[in-house]
């Protein structure tokens, strides 16, 4: 089995980072270190490593949703020392990590899981997973502004994919935008919000697909149901 699979269906991270591990020369096998993608590995005789900690696979798949809090960062450590969003889950002895990113800033529903091959259906661009955001922005953008978003805007050099947006509130400085992406690029709702001269003062996302955050509280974690384990099994 290639490495960055068998990373992935032990949990570790989504084959993408994995990759990006093993570039990094974090990763090990038979201790000697391995940093060229592709590498294969006998699941039954190769010892691997990664951070010098030997890896398995996992029997059981983890499922859990996370209403994420402002100040925790989505990675499973930080050079920075902030806060991360697997401290607030406990009683779990898997590895689990976040399936995709949302900003130290920004709010909402959160996966985690230690199913490899669940995130990468969930995050590859081709099967357009829908992810709902409510954004407070500066201002009240017009229709021109609001199409540009809808049509796709050039963000980084390249154009988004096109995007559903409509205004939910609007006050005399400020107003809430209900946006739906299916891309997963970089700090893409801001940026896309900034590009119409509309910044966002704050950022909250209440649904991923069929999965929504619900009257989940701040900070709060569950396990998914059978329901929505089956609909991520589906797609």
């Amino acid at each position: 089995m290639r490495l960055q699979k068998y990373m992935a269906l032990c949990g570790v991270a989504s084959r993408r980072k994995s990759e990006e591990i093993i570039l990094e020369g974090r990763v090990k096998v038979n201790n000697k270190v391995v940093d060229v993608l592709g590498t294969l590995v006998d699941t039954k005789e190769d010892k691997v490593y990664v951070d010098d900690k030997r890896i398995l696979l996992e029997n059981r798949k983890i499922y859990i949703m996370l209403n994420k809090p402002v100040g925790y960062v989505s990675t499973l450590k930080d050079e920075k020392g902030r806060k991360i969003v697997t401290d607030l889950i406990e009683g779990v002895s898997e590895r689990i990590y976040p399936v995709g990113r949302l900003d130290a800033d920004t709010t909402g529903l959160l996966l985690l899981t230690n199913d490899g091959e669940m995130t990468n259906k969930l995050t590859h661009p081709s099967n357009k997973v829908e992810k709902k955001y409510i954004a407070i922005v500066e201002g009240v953008p017009n229709k021109v502004e609001l199409e540009k978003i809808r049509n796709g805007i050039y963000i980084d050099g390249k154009k988004t994919a096109p995007a559903k947006v409509k205004i939910a509130k609007n006050y005399i400085d400020e107003s809430i935008l209900d946006i739906e992406i299916h891309e997963g690029r970089n700090r893409q709702v801001k940026k896309m919000c900034e590009a119409i001269n509309h910044p966002v003062k704050k950022l909250k996302r209440v649904s991923i697909g069929q999965l929504q955050l619900g009257g989940l509280l701040t900070g709060n974690w569950r396990f998914l149901n059978e329901e929505e384990t089956n609909y991520l099994k589906s797609l």
